[in-house]
């Protein structure tokens, strides 16, 4: 029975609400428009414009919908609450198209598919998810002319039919998003043709692609780029870490292809092969050929796929990666019309090779930043649905819930979106809530355990996933990374060579070693800071870094990277003081300091145990830590680490260390200019006098700085004090002057213009 009829009514700004729950949906495509438009461009924009009128009309008078932004190129998405009327649109459809007297050159030939699911809303315009994505693909099957319908549709169509309309059975099959089989159904009517071709579906094409057994999520965007370099390229190799996705992506991706005219696809798994001389042999198997005599399984490769247009996706490559880059770059020589498709956790290093890295899962959005519903914007993530859907597996009942969210939020954050990881994590609501899986991702690897018994083992656990990545570096690419792994929150080159060179890893080694962690996927990079230049700013997922952190602990070097990772933001929290002082809040060391805000931080909880006597380096990883806290917004944080500094500074009795402090807890409260907040603070007057006090002849930078700062402090005191005010501002620009630095001189005229004047 049909549920959830839409009520036309109900309409906002013209526009019908979409229909929920239990959806059919009808998805059109042009066959050959790319064809079409290169052809005849001026009546192909004729006909598409007519194209657009028939749909609507259709749809519309059978009680369809049209989503705002759904349906790309000269594709049409419509969704109704009644599957016989889909069925109803779709013959009007072909009808008013074989009717239509097309401009010459430009006769279109319409693909229909119905698919019926539970609907997914993206938001109140705009569908997403599985039931679109599985009536795309029954559509891709399907000829110009042709309705197909999938069994649920016909299921509940089949009662009401059209009058004159049959329903053909063409049987069962694969479709391109190696799902379950799905039994089509073709529409007949005495005004339509009858006969097509078959099915383009996967058991026509040759083809050896594994089913999958679980849902494919999300991934659309990685989807159309990898189908768009496959057009470009001969080899593709995608790259990532253990458990991002490639295998799943790839083969996808090649699904993709499968519309295209090529004369086969074939999938070569290598996950299990142990032997690399035996890559060839796996090949031919895959391929399904018998090896020609005197000619090797190299030769007879390339004989049986020189005239043909091929995709050959070598999976898995990176323990046997340079039989496979010699094996690729014999058979694209050998073969003009050869496209490989490899995985791996490094790319093969063969000339003409594109390597494009798997980025991880969508994460949830921060839903405070909109103005929609919390649970709309979680069920956004690729991360969140994939949670979501394999959490079902094991408990059916499983929903994404107010109570649960931010649980599940945080769990798939903290995993960095990795699919296997979330899997894991996923199966663990057999035992335990979402708030409480989240709370044990710090033990990670006990917890993230349990994966498919049919996998290889590095599959089944977060654990041997990364061990199995670890093992095949170097010895001085493991060094690196476990050292590494004292990062918080990222680090440059120079960051790396300082803190990780020694004991077996030398300083001008760092570099080369660090590019092979990030070519084997175990190191993040990105170019950041484009304004005041450029540099390349590397990371490690959380997981990785955790992973490293164990293997630093056993090898005994905590201490002693611990202690070069506390000197290194020593020394940048020491060369950034005297910039901060002459050039004030804007100059560029600020933005460098916010960065490495992670850091600093972790620096600092090492100083104790590393030097507990060290109290002026501590000092001074205190200001560049509150500069970065103040920088980065966080205004709270940058007043409580000043008014530690100022209460460490007063230990040691340094004036210039405690007037640094005290410039610090003055200027806490300014705005995006460092405008005073216009409010008397006698806690800072006291420390901005006793640093004054305590300042000395020769120190007159900070003197300068101080005399501006008290001087505005002072607005608003209850007492009268302009005249002491202005006093203070006086001497403030006159040792400004004295200094002939322009900066420090423009920063003691803007503070006597608010002293005396105060804000415009």
């Amino acid at each position: 029975m049909d549920m959830n009829p839409v009520d036309m009514n109900n309409v906002e700004q013209g526009t019908a609400y979409l229909p929920v729950g239990t959806v059919t949906f009808l998805l059109t495509d042009v066959e050959g428009s790319t064809f079409l438009w290169e052809s005849a461009p001026d009546a192909m924009g004729a006909a598409i414009r007519r194209h657009y009128q028939l749909l609507d009309a259709a749809i519309s008078l059978h009680g369809g919908v049209r989503p705002v932004e759904q349906g790309e190129g000269d594709s049409v998405v419509a969704a109704f609450a009644c599957a016989s009327h889909a069925l109803a649109a779709a013959l009007d459809i072909q009808r008013a198209f074989y009717a239509e007297r097309w401009p010459e050159g430009a006769a279109l030939k319409l693909r229909v598919a119905l698919h019926t699911a539970q609907a997914q809303l993206r938001d109140e315009v705009n569908y997403f998810g599985p039931a679109v994505n599985r009536c795309a693909r029954l559509r891709a099957v399907a000829h110009g002319g042709q309705v197909v319908l999938s069994k649920t549709t016909r299921d509940l169509a089949c009662d009401r039919l059209p009058d004159g309309a049959e329903l053909a059975d063409l049987g069962v099959h694969r479709l391109r998003d190696l799902g379950q089989p799905e039994h089509v159904f073709g529409l007949v009517h005495p005004d339509l043709p009858t006969e097509f071709p078959p099915l383009r579906s996967l058991g026509t094409l040759s083809t050896n692609l594994p089913a999958e057994l679980t849902s494919f999520i999300g991934r659309s965007t990685e989807l159309a780029e990898l189908s768009e370099l496959l057009g470009q390229v001969r080899l593709l190799t995608i790259t990532g870490a253990g458990g991002c996705g490639k295998t799943r992506l790839a083969r996808h991706a090649a699904a993709a292809t499968l519309d295209g005219p090529l004369d086969g696809v074939w999938w070569v798994e290598l996950a299990r092969l142990e032997d690399a001389a035996l890559v060839p042999a796996a090949v031919i198997a895959a391929i399904g050929v018998r090896e020609l005599p005197g000619q090797g399984p190299l030769g007879t490769l390339v004989a049986y796929l020189r005239a043909r247009r091929a995709l050959l996706i070598l999976d898995n490559c990176e323990h046997v990666s340079a039989a496979c880059a010699q094996l690729a770059e014999a058979l694209l020589r050998g073969c003009p019309s050869l496209t490989v498709l490899a995985t791996s956790r490094a790319p093969l290093g063969v000339p003409g090779e594109t390597a494009w890295r798997v980025p991880s899962l969508s994460l949830p959005a921060d839903a405070s930043r909109t103005y929609r519903a919390p649970l709309e914007v979680l069920q956004e993530s690729d991360a969140v649905r994939l949670f979501v859907d394999r959490a079902r597996q094991v408990r059916p009942d499983f929903q994404l819930t107010k109570a649960n969210a931010p649980g599940i939020a945080q769990i798939c954050r903290e995993l960095d979106g990795i699919p296997l990881a979330i899997e894991l994590a996923a199966a663990q609501v057999r035992m335990l809530a979402s708030a409480h899986i989240a709370h044990r991702l710090g033990d990670r690897f006990q917890l993230l355990t349990g994966g498919s018994r049919a996998a290889v083992p590095r599959q089944r656990t977060l654990q041997a996933s990364i061990d199995w990545s670890y093992e095949l570096l170097s010895a001085g690419e493991r060094a690196l990374l476990r050292r590494l792994s004292v990062f918080t929150g990222g680090w440059t080159l120079d960051a790396a060579e300082w803190v990780c060179a020694g004991q077996g890893v030398d300083h001008g080694a760092v570099a080369d070693l660090l590019t092979g962690l990030v070519d084997k996927s175990m190191v993040t990079a990105a170019e950041q800071g484009a304004e005041h230049g450029a540099e390349v700013r590397y990371g490690l997922l959380e997981t990785v870094r955790q992973y490293g952190a164990a293997r630093l602990a056993e090898a005994g070097e905590v201490d002693a990277v611990g202690e070069r990772h506390f000197a290194y933001y020593v020394g940048l929290a020491e060369r950034a003081e005297p910039a901060v002082l002459r050039a004030g809040r804007d100059d560029p060391i600020l933005q460098r300091l916010a960065t490495e805000l992670p850091n600093l931080r972790a620096a600092l909880e090492r100083a104790a145990a590393i030097d507990p006597e060290a109290a002026v380096k501590r000092f001074d990883l205190l200001l560049a830590l509150g500069d970065a806290q103040w920088w980065a917004g966080h205004v709270s944080e940058a007043s409580a680490t000043f008014q530690a500094a100022t209460s460490l500074a007063r230990q040691f009795h340094n004036p210039g260390r405690l007037a640094e402090a005290a410039l610090r807890v003055g200027e806490v409260g300014y705005g995006g200019a460092y405008m005073e907040a216009w409010s008397y603070d006698p806690v800072k007057v006291e420390i901005l006098d006793e640093a004054l006090a305590a300042l000395g002849d020769q120190q007159t930078l900070l003197k300068v700085r101080v005399l501006a700062r008290l001087a505005t402090a002072l607005y608003l005191s209850p007492f009268d004090s302009l005249a002491r005010r202005d006093s203070l501002s006086r001497a403030s620009v006159q040792l400004a002057r004295h200094l002939a630095e322009g900066p420090t001189l423009a920063y003691a005229l803007h503070a006597r213009h608010l002293a005396v004047w105060g804000p415009d």
